[in-house]
């Protein structure tokens, strides 16, 4: 903690003269500084609070001082004044408005009243006119670290007495200044807990424990989240070095030790990632970094260990990602590949070659906006058939909307791209009333040997509906999806009415 500034007292203060502390509210009105005075009393957590031997010790060694029955440690809060210590007096506190000590805290200056009686302040005082029949008193005040006067430190005598002298008030100020110095251990020590306390919870908030490991007794002591990141039970197994790496994963402990072990040797910092096992949340990852907190005549390695299960997860996934998105792209290029070149066979022209694959291309490009909008690796079938029916928008459809795994999706996209094309070219699209109607099922699980069927039927088209004199390869495009990609049988039958396509592929898709 940062040092406060030093006070500067006027010297004519400690004498009863009209000097001025220069302190932290001396700019405020009366309403800001008192404000300001009780937030200060607020900070020291003492109002109310058990009595303390040390606090007692003082009033007891200044009454016998000072040679008076009465002396008292008062703090003064918005309504009454408050005894921390009362030696020769019993009562606990009384009411702000007759207390001798509030004068001491609006003047800022120490007070003395010789002639109780003779002071108009004081003379028909319930505590002058009755017990404790006060006839002398003398306050000084208890300043806090920045000015702001908490109460008072006072004597009290039963019977008239001289002032004291300048000696004499400076010992009371000494005294004071002693009472305050034992308050400030309490005011820091509660500081220091609260930031403690604050700092455990943000280190649990956060999943980070901060530790300290001793390499010479191979003591380690631990804070902040360690149920979060070693289990429940951490406490007394983390309580040494050795017990740490009963947690660490056994295809990690070689390395980690290797790595503390030259920390050690050689006071470098330490780094490490490595895997815990966590009885209650399984394998975690941990990241430890530390460094040598060097002291007198010895060495601490003091650092901090992170959860770092999600980012180690993130980047997993993200590696097998890029690994999945590798394994495509070669896919897809071979694709393109072998469309490219078996299409040069069957194309007649350079024309009729560039519209051949433009149109194959869009079928791919289908496949790949479907897989795009959801996670690369698998596509919806409402999604492929909503992309086919913008580009043949006579093509309807019903069925369960299914999840195709990417090579599916592909050979399904090329299947009804062709189909769609000689439709428009030979079939039912190429007629304004033209149609096609396409549905599918697939069978419910429980049986091995569940289907899944599709039929594509053509209706409405100008042309009589004749099947063709050879193979084209638009035909052995559509054989290869499903025989050889999806493993499925497909029959054609040319009526009257228009084509009609089935196809039956072993049912392995889930729904979406």
């Amino acid at each position: 903690m940062a040092e406060r500034p030093a006070m500067k007292i006027d010297a004519s203060a400690s004498a009863g003269g009209e000097g001025r502390i220069l302190q932290e509210g001396g700019e405020r009105d009366p309403v800001q500084r008192e404000r300001w005075r009780l937030d200060t009393l607020h900070e020291y957590r003492i109002m109310d609070t058990e009595p303390e031997a040390g606090f007692d010790r003082v009033t007891k060694l200044v009454a016998d001082l000072f040679d008076v029955p009465i002396a008292l440690v008062s703090l003064i809060d918005d309504c009454r004044q408050w005894f921390k210590s009362a030696h020769g007096l019993d009562v606990p506190e009384t009411t702000r408005d007759i207390s001798f000590c509030q004068f001491v805290v609006t003047e800022e200056k120490p007070m003395v009243v010789a002639d109780v009686l003779g002071d108009a302040r004081f003379a028909d005082n319930p505590l002058v006119t009755g017990d404790p029949f006060i006839r002398f008193y003398a306050g000084v005040p208890l300043r806090a670290y920045n000015g702001a006067i908490l109460g008072t430190l006072c004597i009290i005598d039963r019977k008239e007495r001289q002032s004291p002298d300048v000696r004499e008030m400076e010992r009371l100020e000494d005294f004071a200044a002693i009472i305050m110095a034992e308050a400030e251990l309490r005011r820091t020590s509660a500081e220091r807990d609260h930031a403690r306390r604050a700092l455990e919870r943000a280190l649990d908030f956060a999943g980070i424990a901060t530790w300290q490991y001793d390499p010479r007794t191979d003591r380690l002591r631990t804070q902040g989240a360690g149920a979060e990141l070693w289990g429940s039970e951490f406490g007394a197994t983390l309580a040494t070095g050795d017990g740490f790496f009963d947690l660490v994963h056994p295809d990690d402990r070689a390395t980690v030790r290797a790595v503390l072990q030259e920390s050690v040797a050689n006071g470098t910092p330490y780094m490490a990632e490595y895997r815990v096992l966590n009885p209650e949340r399984g394998v975690r990852w941990n990241a430890v970094r530390g460094d040598w907190d060097v002291r007198s005549n010895d060495a601490m390695l003091t650092g901090v260990s992170i959860d770092i299960t999600e980012q180690k997860s993130r980047q997993e996934n993200a590696n097998l990602l890029m690994r999945e998105l590798h394994h495509r792209m070669r896919n897809l290029f071979a694709t393109v590949s072998a469309i490219i070149s078996l299409t040069r066979h069957a194309a007649v022209d350079v024309d009729d070659y560039v519209e051949r694959i433009g149109s194959r291309l869009d079928a791919l490009n289908r496949a790949q906006n479907v897989l795009l909008s959801a996670n690369f690796m698998t596509g919806s079938m409402h999604a492929l058939m909503r992309e086919v029916e913008a580009a043949f928008p006579r093509v309807h459809w019903s069925g369960p909307d299914l999840l195709l795994p990417e090579n599916a999706l592909v050979a399904m996209a090329l299947f009804f791209n062709e189909l769609a094309t000689n439709a428009a070219k030979h079939g039912a699209l190429t007629g304004d009333k033209g149609r096609v109607e396409v549905s599918w099922t697939q069978e419910t699980e429980g049986a091995d040997d569940r289907m899944f069927r599709l039929t594509w039927t053509e209706s409405g088209g100008d042309r009589t509906v004749i099947a063709p004199e050879r193979t084209s390869f638009g035909t052995l495009l559509m054989e290869r999806s499903v025989r050889n990609n999806l493993g499925g049988t497909i029959e054609r039958h040319w009526e009257p009415a228009g084509l009609i396509v089935e196809i039956a592929l072993p049912a392995r898709w889930r729904e979406a």
